[in-house]
């Protein structure tokens, strides 16, 4: 069976990665230079996309930032899941927004921006302090403002108005106002969801973020009432929405209560440990749900963890020394902050767990891998 991926990044090698054991060959297509190509290899093909999509049996995608013209004509092959209207909702915030409004899934009170009254009547209507965010183009916490006080709001507006001006008639530009929510954590569930409508849902995933980059996530225990408010909005949202493949949900969990920060109609970051820690991983999944196969179990082998590597030259070799340890590594150019590879670590408890953790700050500096040490000890002393 042939999938054609649309994007060619990390996530399309992981699904390449997962499928051979399936018989499912996958073919990605870079959105940017508009090529096919071998995932692993990067291995360019001599091929439309339109005969890409004619030849394969089914496609899907590894982001949500796709041109409107690609998504359309996979559309139009009837083969493309979780569909056009999924991907729309995870690349621009006001979709994604009024789509939970529909389906009554919580998120922060928010208002759209596409003018400077607007801005005005967000400060005087949610407060200070807010978060702007661009509804389209916004990632790893790039295209973000926080509005604290009334005198960096001119600074702020300057900035947000050359994003604006840069949108066009066939692909306007707006920016989305939410009220900053004091949380006390931020969770993931990571869910799939079969063309019959089967669902399954992995144990949800406490993450950490720096510079609003996901750095460290932990599969653990967690209250029976914030996994099952989970798995009620992924359950909603998916049902809506028709979704087939692999769904994750971010979350901010205030005193208890779970509001979503936002939506990846994909495979995710904070999904990574499941390569490790389950018997079939998120990939694998997806890839199951897409074909028409059976989904896997999603139940955890042990407290898990996944260890982003940002930036790095490589993945430090004596991390292999601490058992339940596995490195992946991605084989891209190395820049500041960007997504090199992952270190995923498995055991038998919270506290081995948290052992694993801190002997593997004996290779891995505070600096580079933020909080790794610290989650290690308070494992350990939980």
């Amino acid at each position: 069976m042939n999938i054609l991926v649309l994007g060619a990044g990390q996530l399309a090698r992981m699904m390449s990665l997962a499928g051979a054991p399936l018989n499912i060959n996958i073919i990605s297509y870079d959105v940017g230079s508009r090529q096919l190509m071998h995932p692993l290899t990067l291995d360019v093909r001599d091929q439309s996309l339109s005969d890409a999509i004619a030849e394969c049996d089914a496609i899907t995608a590894e982001f949500e930032h796709i041109p409107d013209d690609v998504l359309t004509l996979c559309a139009a092959s009837g083969k493309f899941y979780p569909g056009k209207q999924a991907i729309k909702a995870g690349g621009d915030r006001s979709i994604e927004k009024a789509l939970l409004d529909k389906t009554g899934v919580p998120c922060a009170p928010y208002q759209l921006i596409t003018e400077r009254s607007h801005l005005d009547s967000a400060i005087e209507s949610l407060g200070l302090p807010l978060v702007i965010k661009t509804c389209q183009a916004g990632y790893d916490g790039k295209g973000q403002w926080r509005v604290k006080a009334d005198s960096n709001v001119e600074q702020i507006w300057s900035e947000m108005s050359d994003f604006l001006a840069a949108g066009s008639a066939d692909a306007p530009h707006s920016i989305i106002a939410e009220k900053m929510i004091p949380f006390q954590r931020e969770v993931s569930v990571i869910g799939v969801r079969d063309k019959a409508g089967n669902m399954a849902i992995y144990p949800v995933t406490e993450n950490e973020h720096n510079g609003g980059v996901l750095t460290l996530s932990l599969a653990k225990a967690i209250s029976t009432d914030i996994h099952q408010q989970a798995v009620d909005a992924f359950s909603k949202l998916a049902s809506e929405m028709d979704y087939v493949g692999v769904l994750a949900i971010e979350f901010f969990d205030v005193g208890g209560k779970l509001m979503v920060n936002e939506i990846a109609p994909r495979v995710h970051n904070s999904g990574h440990w499941t390569q490790q820690g389950t018997l079939c991983s998120q990939f694998e999944n997806h890839l199951r749900a897409v074909a028409g196969l059976p989904l896997g179990t999603t139940e955890a082998l042990g407290p898990s963890a996944m260890i982003n590597v940002l930036g790095q030259p490589d993945i430090p070799a004596d991390v292999l020394s601490v058992s339940n340890v596995t490195s992946h590594w991605y084989g891209k150019t190395q820049r500041p902050g960007r997504k090199m590879g992952h270190i995923n670590v498995v055991a038998e408890s919270e506290e081995a767990l948290g052992e694993k953790l801190t002997a593997l700050t004996a290779f891995l500096s505070e600096e580079d891998y933020p909080g790794v040490a610290r989650r290690g000890r308070e494992l350990v002393q939980d």
